[in-house]
């Protein structure tokens, strides 16, 4: 039951992992606008038309393959933000194949360059995020994250609602 709602890719993490980057956001996040788990976006806006090939095609990324390699490599500002930025080879390898499958359907956010990235503070102050960036980078180590498997949701403009679950071998 799709109605009109659009599709967004995530890649999920492990457990440890999640519950790291979930910790982040709760710390950081405005309390009020933190309605999701950390997330790694891989498409923000896919047409509910594609539901069914993209399910299938999440599945032949995933079925059987091993868990691509990914690294926490920096923080990146949002302006009004903070994120760390995800170094994954292989998983760009992945968007980039499926960018190429619904490629007359991209929005140009997704259609643009792919900057991997997990944001852990949205939508404060600009001067708020400098002081968290800022002290989140004096701590920061680089550090190997696990990418669990790949999932879509319907978006209807609450917390996402699952579409599909794929996991890596």
């Amino acid at each position: 039951m799709s109605g009109n709602a659009p599709l967004i890719v995530t890649a999920l993490f492990g457990r440890q992992d999640q519950a790291w980057f979930d910790v982040l956001r709760r710390e950081h996040y405005p309390p009020e606008r933190n309605v999701l788990p950390a997330h790694l976006t891989l498409f923000h806006h896919l047409p509910p038309s594609v539901a069914e090939e993209l399910k299938q095609r999440l599945g032949a990324e995933t079925r059987g393959i091993r868990a691509p390699r990914a690294k926490v490599t920096g923080l990146m500002s949002l302006g009004g933000g903070v994120a760390y930025r995800i170094e994954a080879p292989e998983l760009v390898a992945i968007r980039e194949g499926l960018s190429q499958a619904f490629a007359g359907m991209l929005m140009p956010q997704d259609a643009g360059r792919w900057r991997p990235h997990v944001t852990v503070q949205n939508k404060v102050r600009p001067s708020l995020a400098k002081v968290v960036l800022g002290a989140l980078s004096r701590d920061f180590r680089p550090r190997e994250v696990e990418i669990a498997g790949l999932a879509s949701w319907w978006y209807r403009g609450g917390p996402w609602e699952p579409h599909s679950r794929h996991m890596f071998a």
